[in-house]
């Protein structure tokens, strides 16, 4: 795998995409979709780090070849949100947002949804057993 995509040589020279910057396109496209709380930097020891947006290419893994990309992503969502309906939005605007952006074609977006987050709102008071 390297770590450049050529999208081709003309008479001015040649464009080299990073894999990195594939990775930070499909992050940004991941996380522009509502009920995704961040990307995760995916299970380390049983912990699910939550990154931040300087981290967007973290939670992604690209696999780029001359002219097409396959593209894991690791999201955590916000609790109450339709997790599959979720998965299926990140997938098509990952797909639409690398395709516009590269012209590669990109053959698959796997989704891993790595935790829930609930927000302070959604977190229920549980009355204590003993007093």
């Amino acid at each position: 795998m390297n770590d450049t995509f050529n999208s081709g040589d003309n008479d001015y020279g040649s464009v080299r995409i990073s894999n990195d910057v594939v990775a930070i396109i499909a992050g940004v496209a991941a996380t522009e979709i509502e009920g995704v709380a961040g990307m995760s930097g995916g299970i380390t020891g049983g912990i699910v780090e939550m990154l931040g947006m300087k981290n967007l290419s973290k939670g992604v893994k690209v696999e780029v070849g001359d002219k097409e990309a396959a593209i894991d992503i690791f999201v955590i969502v916000e609790y109450g949100s339709n997790i599959s309906e979720l998965g299926q939005k990140v997938q098509e605007n990952v797909k639409k947002s690398v395709e516009t952006m590269t012209g590669l074609e990109v053959v698959e977006v796997n989704v891993n949804i790595q935790g829930v987050n609930i927000s302070k709102e959604n977190k229920v008071e549980v009355e204590p057993r003993v007093k």
